[in-house]
């Protein structure tokens, strides 16, 4: 379930996980190796920052067509 009270500027972990094309739990693996940060929301349904995650989906495409 997303949230619905989402601050612009920001993704729910499931909006995330889909541009990133991974799964819920790549994305907690991504929280804990340092290459995503949470910016609010809650424990259970964390927020992140739309720019770094469109960021990190670049670099990934990037590595991916390397």
């Amino acid at each position: 379930m997303e949230s619905q009270n989402i601050r612009p500027g920001h993704l729910t972990a499931h909006q995330t996980a889909r541009v990133l094309g991974v799964r819920l739990d790549a994305v907690r693996q991504m929280v804990r190796r340092g290459q995503l940060t949470r910016s609010g929301g809650t424990p259970r349904q964390p927020w992140y920052p739309a720019d770094q995650v469109a960021a990190l989906a670049a670099k990934r495409r990037t590595l991916d067509a390397a």
